[in-house]
């Protein structure tokens, strides 16, 4: 019955952004993943200023094993968008990809972002995370183990050992 709303309300205005997302989520809940994918995509080709539709399209990835191409949307839609939600979840899936470094800078951004928005108790636990990814990380993270020795490379070095 709501397919059928869905897809009705999208024959009457093909630029219904509501039906748009509302259709890619029921295709989500009923464990169809790859045609949530493309009503998602289908949707950001006819309203392209629908940014929501690159989470939903993210999620649909992510569900379909396609983890670089979910991650690219989700990282895309945080670009636009600058959700805090988004962004944590973007982390959670770079740790789950055992993508450490990717993990870190997306912690950073949080921080950014925490420090930006005045969230404290986001700022505290982005600082707390950034530590710990840091020691994960070890020498493959450039901003806390820089290479050469300008003094740009040791003061963010310096920045990131104390974790933000």
């Amino acid at each position: 019955m709501a397919l059928r709303r869905y897809t009705e309300a999208l024959t009457i205005d093909p630029t219904s952004s509501d039906a748009w997302l509302g259709l890619g989520a029921l295709r989500m809940r009923l464990g169809e993943a790859s045609e949530a994918e493309r009503v998602y995509a289908t949707a950001l080709e006819r309203v392209p200023s629908l940014r929501r539709a690159l989470e939903g399209r993210a999620h649909a990835r992510w569900a379909l094993g396609r983890h670089l191409e979910a991650e690219a949307d989700l990282d895309a839609y945080v670009t636009l968008e600058r959700d805090p939600a988004a962004l944590r979840e973007l982390a959670a899936w770079f740790g789950a990809d055992g993508r450490v470094p990717a993990q870190l800078a997306t912690w950073r951004r949080l921080l950014a972002f925490a420090s930006d928005g005045g969230d404290v108790e986001l700022e505290r636990q982005a600082r707390r995370m950034v530590r710990a990814l840091v020691i994960l990380v070890d020498g493959a993270d450039p901003a806390s183990s820089p290479v050469d020795a300008d003094a740009t490379r040791r003061a963010l070095g310096t920045i990131a050992r104390r974790g933000g």
